[in-house]
């Protein structure tokens, strides 16, 4: 049954906190989590809780939040948004970034509504680990200018924009298969579809202008004209997967085993915390 909130979807199958735990494994939290973080020097990994999951997703939504907050409004989403931003963990400046003059007609618009998404999906995972009983972490460092492009110009902006919107679909699509309970998948199909349209429009803004990009792992696929296909799917026409290691591995800047780096200088919060080899 559709309830009115993703937290009272949670609540209502979870009569005690033990339940409700294992009941959190929600959208924006499976998207960056994708499969469990493995690891490859013990035949049996520590459990991850879904807590765990959520608060790693946590730390996500602050970085995309952050990147079209700053590049619309020249502020950070605490000041703009008026988002609370503390909490457990290590927290963190952001640094980098600028506001991004955009002159094409129509396109305003279009990117503040997705920085408005990107906003709600940080207060609702902050919401949501409150009702559980778990204190939602601070935002880390976050580093807005590490790869060296993305806020002088619009087609600039475009590209980094491409890139974490991709990456954030195929988390989506590598967590599908670890959400238990059948309205937290459902919440979870939605959002991804709110995922994919905005990449759906970046993509498509892109190959219309000739925008070149670069190609991050073996999983991903630049639209064109660096690419050849529109939109990022595999030969079945599904689109691909990360693990939370996986996406690691590219916001730490491309390091396998690594806790810190790139757009995370100091790390991320939380127990998934270290990058495994690229996808």
């Amino acid at each position: 049954m559709k309830k009115n909130s993703l937290i009272e979807e949670v609540a209502a199958e979870a009569p005690d906190r033990r339940r409700f735990l294992q009941k959190m494994g929600i959208a924006s939290a499976a998207v960056m989590a994708g499969a469990a973080v493995s690891n490859a020097q013990t035949a049996t990994p520590p459990a991850i809780t879904d807590a765990d999951i959520l608060t790693f997703a946590l730390n996500l939504e602050y970085l995309e939040a952050e990147f079209y907050t700053v590049a619309t409004t020249g502020q950070y989403v605490d000041q703009a948004a008026g988002i609370t931003i503390t909490g457990s963990g290590t927290a963190g400046p952001t640094t980098g970034g600028q506001r991004v003059f955009l002159f094409t007609t129509g396109l305003d618009p279009l990117i503040l509504e997705i920085a408005a998404d990107e906003q709600a999906h940080v207060k609702l995972i902050r919401s949501a680990l409150t009702a559980a009983g778990v204190a939602p972490i601070a935002k880390p460092a976050i580093n807005l200018g590490a790869l060296g492009f993305g806020f002088v110009y619009q087609n600039d902006f475009l590209q980094l924009a491409r890139i974490f919107e991709d990456i954030g679909v195929t988390a989506y699509a590598g967590a599908a298969g670890l959400i238990q309970s059948n309205a937290i998948l459902q919440t979870a199909a939605e959002i991804l579809g709110t995922e994919a349209e905005h990449v759906g429009a970046i993509r498509t803004l892109s190959a219309m202008w000739g925008l070149s990009s670069i190609t991050l792992d073996g999983v991903d696929v630049p639209p064109p004209p660096s690419g050849k296909q529109y939109f990022s799917t595999d030969a079945n026409a599904l689109v691909r997967q990360r693990t939370a290691g996986q996406v690691l591995y590219l916001a730490y800047g491309m390091k396998a085993n690594a806790t810190s780096g790139g757009f995370f200088p100091n790390g991320v919060n939380g127990t998934i915390n270290t990058s495994t080899v690229s996808a």
